[in-house]
């Protein structure tokens, strides 16, 4: 049973959301030649404040956040 985690910054929609995992689990199914049931997806967002890049966070380099 393949396990995907995906790591991404917050603020895409859930409708995003649903497009990644959907288009993931197919890639899987496609390769790995397994069925669709046994494809789980973990997609876990994470805030700007908790993620750096050369030192700074990603909210401190951006204006949006």
């Amino acid at each position: 049973m393949p396990i995907i985690q995906i790591q991404l910054l917050e603020g895409r929609s859930d409708k995003q959301i649903r497009e990644i995992i959907s288009s993931v689990t197919n890639a899987v199914v496609e390769t790995a030649h397994v069925p669709a049931e046994n494809v789980r997806i973990i997609v876990t967002e994470i805030a700007h404040s908790h993620w750096g890049v050369a030192g700074k966070t990603k909210a401190e380099t951006t204006n949006n956040h």
